[in-house]
C-alpha cells in the first residue's frame, strides 16, 4: 500500500543552512517489488528497482517492512529515504560474490547524490560472521585473490585485506544526508565511512560492531557540517573517527554530543589519516567504557593542519589511556601538520592496571614491549611543536601497580624516550615513559588548569614531566600521592608559571626544573 505523509526538517547547527519543508512522499514498498522475507532469498533487484522508481519520480521512501530481506549491493539515489520498519532486518548477503569482482563493494552505497536518507527502528545487519566463512573458504579454495592473506603483520593477526571485507554503508561527494533511530551490526570492516560529504546528520543511531578488527563504528572523512548525536557504538575499532584522506579536504564544522561509547581502540579519535585538515571540531558529553585506548585521541601524521579543537564532558571508565596529542610526520613527501589551539576541558578517566577489553569477542592487540600503565601524553617533534592546547578540569584516576623490571630507565635519561617521528601514532608509541601521570614533549603554549592526578598502587616514576617545552602554565595541579620524588620534573622548560600546586610534603623535593 502507498501512503502519504509530511515531513518536516530544520538544522540549527552553525555552518548549516536553515531550511524548513514541507513536502508529501510517496511510500515504495518493497514487497510490492517482489522482496521476499526469506533468509534463502537475494532480494538485491527487488530493492533497487523500489530505489530507482522513487527516485526517478523526484523522491520517496522506500519501504522495508517488518521481517528478514537479504540484499546485495544496493545503490541509494538522491531524494530517497530507505526506511528500515520495527522489526525489519536488511540482512547483507553472506555471500563474497554478492558483493562485486576484485575489491568488495559495501553494502550501500551513495556517489554524489543529494537529499538521502536511512530511517527507522529496524536493523542493518552484515552477517559478517557467515561472509567470514565464505570468504574464508574461497581463500583457502585459492579461489578469491587476497593481497594480505597469511601475511605477517604488527598486530600479529591473519586476517584478509579490507578489499576482501565490505564496508555496510559507504557514502562518497553526497550533500544533505540524514541517519536516523537505526541499528547497524556485524560488518567485517568500517561499519560506516562517510566520505566528502556536507550537510550529514546522524541521530539516535545504535552500532555493534564486534564481528572483526577493522569495525570502526563510524568514519567521518572530510566531510564539513556534520552533526552526531545520541548515539551508541561499541566497536572492535575505534568508536567515532574524524579522518582526513584528502590533501585538499577537510573535517570542518564536527559537532559531536551525547554519545556513549566502547571500543578495542580508541573511543574518539582524529586520524590516522590526516592529509588535509581538522578545523572546528566541537565535542561534548561523550561517556566511554571497557575502551582498550584512549578515550580521546587527536593525531595528525600525514601533514594535516588540526586547530580549533573544542572538546568537553567527557567521562571514562576503565579505559587504557585519556588522551593523546600526537603531531608526527608520518608521510615523508609532504611537511610535518600544525596541530595547535585545542581545548579539552571537565574529563574524568579512570585507568585500570589491566587490560580494559579484556572478555570481549575482539580485544585490542597486546602491547608486546616491557611497560607499565601509560600516561596521557601530549607530544610534538623536533621543529613541528605542538601550539597552544589548555587542559582544564582534568581528573585521571590511575590503579598504578608499577614494576621497575618492566624497562626501567632514571629520570636523568629522558633522551632516551625514542622519537618515532614516522611512526603510528599511538599512546603506546613510544614504549615505557618516564612518568606515570602525564608527559609533554616539543610543545608551546600548554596551559594546565585544575588537573588531579591520582594513583592508587605503587610507581616509581615522577606523576608529571614535561621536556623541551615553551610557555608552561600549570594553576590548581593536585598531586595527592606522592610515590617518589621529584613529582613533578621540569626539563628545559621556559615561560614557566606555577600557581597553586597541590603535593603532600617538601616542595623543594618534589618539583625539580634541569
Amino acid at each position: 500500500m502507498k501512503y502519504f505523509f509530511k515531513i518536516f526538517f530544520a538544522v540549527l547547527l552553525p555552518g548549516f543552512t536553515s531550511i524548513t519543508v514541507s513536502a508529501q512522499i510517496k511510500t515504495y514498498n518493497i514487497k510490492h517489488y517482489g522482496a521476499i522475507a526469506d533468509v534463502k532469498i537475494n532480494n538485491t533487484a527487488a530493492i533497487q528497482k523500489a530505489i530507482d522508481e522513487a527516485s526517478a519520480n523526484g523522491g520517496g521512501r522506500v519501504l522495508v517492512p517488518a521481517g528478514k530481506f537479504v540484499t546485495g549491493v544496493i545503490n541509494l539515489k538522491s531524494n530517497v529515504e530507505l526506511h528500515i520498519d520495527k522489526n525489519a532486518f536488511l540482512l547483507g548477503s553472506a555471500i563474497r560474490a554478492d558483493y562485486g569482482e576484485g575489491k568488495a563493494s559495501p553494502l550501500i552505497v551513495s556517489n554524489n547524490q543529494r537529499h538521502i536518507a536511512i530511517t527507522g527502528q529496524g536493523t542493518i545487519d552484515g552477517q559478517g560472521l557467515d561472509l567470514l566463512k565464505d570468504i574464508y573458504r574461497r581463500l583457502n579454495a585459492g579461489t578469491l585473490a587476497d593481497t594480505e592473506w597469511r601475511k605477517p603483520n604488527p598486530w600479529h593477526q591473519m586476517r584478509p585485506t579490507e578489499d576482501n571485507r565490505p564496508k555496510l554503508i559507504e557514502f562518497k561527494g553526497c550533500d544533505d544526508i540524514n541517519i536516523k533511530d537505526i541499528t547497524i551490526k556485524n560488518g567485517l570492516c568500517w561499519i560506516q565511512n562517510y566520505k566528502n560529504c556536507s550537510n550529514l546528520v546522524i541521530d539516535s543511531i545504535k552500532v555493534e560492531s564486534v564481528t572483526y578488527w577493522n569495525n570502526d563504528g563510524i568514519d567521518i572523512v572530510d566531510c564539513k557540517n556534520v552533526k552526531l548525536t545520541n548515539s551508541f557504538f561499541n566497536a572492535a575499532d575505534d568508536g567515532i573517527c574524524l579522518k582526513s584522506e584528502d590533501r585538499d579536504g577537510a573535517c570542518e564544522n564536527i559537532y559531536v554530543a551525547n554519545c556513549r561509547v566502547r571500543s578495542s581502540a580508541s573511543a574518539v579519535k582524529f586520524g590516522t589519516a590526516s592529509h588535509g585538515a581538522f578545523k572546528k571540531i566541537t565535542i561534548r558529553n561523550i561517556s566511554v567504557y571497557d575502551t582498550y585506548r584512549s578515550a580521546i585521541a587527536i593525531e595528525t601524521v600525514d601533514g594535516a593542519t588540526l586547530e580549533d579543537i573544542d572538546i568537553r564532558d567527557i567521562t571514562a571508565t576503565n579505559t587504557g589511556n585519556a588522551l593523546v596529542i600526537r603531531l608526527g610526520h608520518r608521510n615523508q613527501k609532504v611537511p610535518a601538520g600544525i596541530l595547535r589551539r585545542v581545548y579539552i576541558g571537565n574529563v574524568k578517566v579512570d585507568v585500570p592496571a589491566g587490560k580494559p577489553d579484556a572478555g570481549y569477542t575482539m580485544e585490542g592487540p597486546l602491547v608486546t614491549i616491557p611497560h607499565n600503565v601509560f600516561p596521557s601524553s601530549i607530544t610534538g617533534i623536533p621543529g613541528s611543536r605542538v601550539e597552544d592546547v589548555t587542559l582544564e578540569n582534568i581528573t585521571i584516576n590511575y590503579a598504578g601497580g608499577a614494576k621497575k623490571e618492566r624497562a626501567y630507565f632514571g629520570i636523568d635519561t629522558l633522551e632516551k624516550v625514542p622519537e618515532r617521528i614516522p611512526n603510528y601514532p599511538e599512546f603506546s608509541m613510544f614504549g615505557e615513559l618516564p612518568a606515570w601521570g602525564f608527559y609533554i614533549r616539543h610543545a608551546d603554549g600548554i596551559m594546565i588548569k585544575n588537573m588531579v592526578l591520582t594513583c592508587k598502587g605503587t610507581d616509581y616514576r615522577p606523576a608529571f614531566i614535561a621536556d623541551d617545552v615553551k610557555g608552561l602554565s600549570l594553576t590548581g595541579l593536585s598531586i595527592p600521592q606522592v610515590k617518589r620524588t621529584p613529582v613533578i620534573l621540569l626539563n628545559k622548560v621556559s615561560g614557566l608559571v606555577l600557581k597553586n600546586i597541590r603535593i603532600p610534603g617538601n616542595a623543594e623535593k618534589n618539583i625539580k626544573a634541569q
